[in-house]
């Protein structure tokens, strides 16, 4: 056998970081429940996870930026009335998650900004369809409001969340479902079962595309998809209890492409696919190691690249989007590790090394944005639509906000209307200016931006509108011509045709115009020599005699409130004098009357004219109070 030498992968020498302490989630009582879901959910606003509690079922949100290490002052939703067994958040707006839990429901929450110590009693929607617990929820990957929901009772249920209701159930199982997981366009899924029959169902209408023998083991198995590449994974146990992982190609499902037998250890595997990478990183529940390896499209189609490897063993583990990794770090992935032997939350970094701190574009392609590509009734109708992607350069921890309200009268869910969340989703939209020549940028379409909107873009705009459908006044406003409101506002400002609408602030000047200033204001404003059209010197002359009229009455009206106002001073002077001078200088406690500064009389407007002050009295005299 020749030698092929060793496969290059820039990915061959990542390894994981876990977090320090100070940046780890503390003192929360996680879950003891043996489920096998991830009792935690992670987007780049929240971390939600599944906790103990006496009665009920209940999950607290941190916020993720905010590490908690003293376990208090959190958010908890305690809606339902038992154990909560799986969350999710919602992929298109970061304050949505739905939870399943074993009363048989799975509702929707919504979490606020602010959420801090306070408790959620009450979701959204509440889903009411399956007999018994529900085990697992999964939202779809392109379709807005569209969320599938596994159960006890061997049903999946696919459901209109905006409307609460059933779009369709899924009945072909006949044991236990264990998992499910859609492509990457959401056109199809693939199901694992208790029965050892692994399916590949079309989601609206329930068929059962193709099936084939799957792990033979007794334990659960999982899967999930490779992206867009007609292959998918799986994980599961053989007949002698060893773990092992299996590629399919889901043309075929009578045996695996390739079958790699792991270890004898008894935890579940879950598998998690990066599309953007083309890693997929397998987590065993209950172990203290991750390992994690490159897909290829030719055989041997996985290829082991490394294990990040740990003393504690973990319950579940949480998946950040793509959009809120750290690209400055050249950070690929990032996982939140929940442990089993203790109350901490531990993110891990997994990260390629680099020595440059520039954004690496051949690690970071452009990835899932969290915008719906089709809306849940587009989605219904058969319509499938690849995802809406972003640049991990421009809009890496990119958030969303998109504030929503449940409206009983419509029965559904909608974008709310209050003024402060509509603010806040126009300030949250993201800027793109296109610096190029017009002449260079072509027919290039704008990148996708988020849309708040409640029925999409296309509602609210005219695609390839016919112009003479048109009005005269939208091809106006369309070309930026003047309409007939704007000529005539142009027309009646002054009474001057000539004037324009930019110039009409000068009607609502306030300046106080006095003496001398306001002869040359009256000279200066209305200078005929400035016109340079003859005929218009009858109109600029009605303009200045009118303006002149005001001009005089404003003046009259300042010397008349002169006037009064000085008369109202010389009766004051008076009162206060005479006050003085009545008061005698011998009463105990009195004082000598200060002198009054009185203007001159013949320099004083007024004309008015006073005595002087009394003389001060002699400092020897003796007053009655001494003798």
């Amino acid at each position: 056998m020749s030698f092929r030498g060793i496969r290059a992968s820039k990915f061959r020498h990542v390894y994981g970081s876990p977090a320090k302490k100070g940046q780890c989630f503390e003192n929360i009582r996680l879950t003891k429940s043996a489920h096998d879901s991830n009792f935690c959910a992670v987007n780049p606003k929240f971390l939600a996870l599944v906790v103990e509690t006496s009665g009920g079922g209940s999950f607290v949100v941190l916020h993720v930026d905010q590490p908690n290490r003293s376990g208090r002052h959190v958010c908890r939703v305690v809606g339902h009335t038992a154990q909560v067994l799986d969350i999710k958040w919602n992929p298109f707006n970061d304050n949505i998650i739905a939870s399943a839990s074993e009363d048989c429901t799975v509702k929707l929450w919504y979490i606020p900004e602010t959420a801090t110590n306070e408790d959620i009693d009450h979701p959204l929607v509440e889903l009411n369809a399956h007999r018994r617990k529900v085990s697992f929820v999964e939202w779809h990957p392109t379709a807005d409001n569209i969320l599938a929901s596994v159960g006890f009772d061997n049903i999946i249920i696919i459901w209109d969340v905006s409307r609460g209701s059933q779009v369709k159930q899924i009945t072909c199982h006949s044991d236990t479902i264990y998992s499910l997981a859609f492509d990457r366009n959401g056109s199809k899924m693939v199901t694992t079962c208790k029965d050892k029959i692994i399916r590949i169902i079309e989601p609206r209408s329930g068929d059962v595309i193709k099936q084939g023998p799957s792990h033979q083991g007794n334990k659960a198995s999982k899967a999930t998809y490779l992206g867009d590449s007609g292959m998918f994974l799986s994980t599961g146990f053989n007949r002698y209890s060893d773990r092992e992982i299996s590629i399919w190609t889901q043309a075929d499902l009578d045996k695996p492409l390739k079958t790699v037998s792991l270890d004898s250890s008894s935890g579940v595997l879950n598998p998690v696919y990066d599309f953007d990478t083309k890693m997929v990183y397998i987590i065993g529940k209950g172990d203290g190691n991750v390992r994690y390896y490159e897909i290829i499209d030719s055989d041997p189609y996985i290829c082991y690249l490394n294990e990040f490897v740990s003393g504690s063993p973990q319950r579940g583990m949480g998946i950040m989007p793509k959009r809120g990794v750290d690209v400055t770090t050249c950070e690929i992935f990032r996982l939140y590790k929940l442990h089993a032997t203790k109350d901490v939350v531990e993110p891990v970094s997994m990260i390629v090394p680099r020595k440059s701190n520039v954004f690496q574009q051949d690690i970071y392609p452009e990835t899932l944005a969290p915008i719906p590509a089709l809306s849940a009734s587009e989605w219904t109708t058969g319509k499938n639509a690849s995802p809406v992607l972003l640049s991990m350069k421009t809009a890496s921890r990119t958030k969303t906000f998109k504030p929503v309200v449940y409206k009983p009268a419509e029965n559904a869910i909608v974008a709310s209307e209050k003024n402060n969340d509509r603010k806040f989703m126009f300030l949250l939209e993201e800027t793109k200016p296109d610096y190029r020549p017009l002449n260079e940028r072509g027919t290039n379409e704008p990148s996708p931006q988020i849309d708040h909107r409640l029925f999409g873009e296309e509602a609210y705009q005219k695609r390839n509108a016919d112009q003479s459908k048109l009005s005269a006044k939208d091809i106006k406003t369309s070309q930026n011509l003047e309409t007939k409101f704007q000529s005539v506002q142009k027309r009646w400002v002054e009474g001057n045709v000539k004037k324009n609408v930019s110039d009409s602030f000068e009607i609502y000047k306030t300046n106080l115009i006095s003496g001398s200033n306001s002869v040359k204001s009256l000279t200066t404003r209305f200078d005929t020599s400035k016109e340079g059209d003859e005929g218009e010197c009858a109109e600029n002359l009605k303009e200045m005699y009118t303006a002149q009229q005001k001009q005089l009455y404003n003046l009259k009206t300042q010397v008349e409130l002169r006037d009064q106002r000085i008369n109202a001073l010389e009766e004051q002077v008076k009162i206060l004098y005479s006050s003085r001078h009545a008061t005698p200088l011998n009463t105990p406690g009195s004082s000598a009357p200060l002198p009054l500064s009185i203007p001159n009389p013949t320099n004083s407007e007024s004309g008015f004219k006073l005595d002087p002050a009394p003389p001060r009295p002699s400092a020897t005299k003796s007053s009655p109070a001494s003798s």
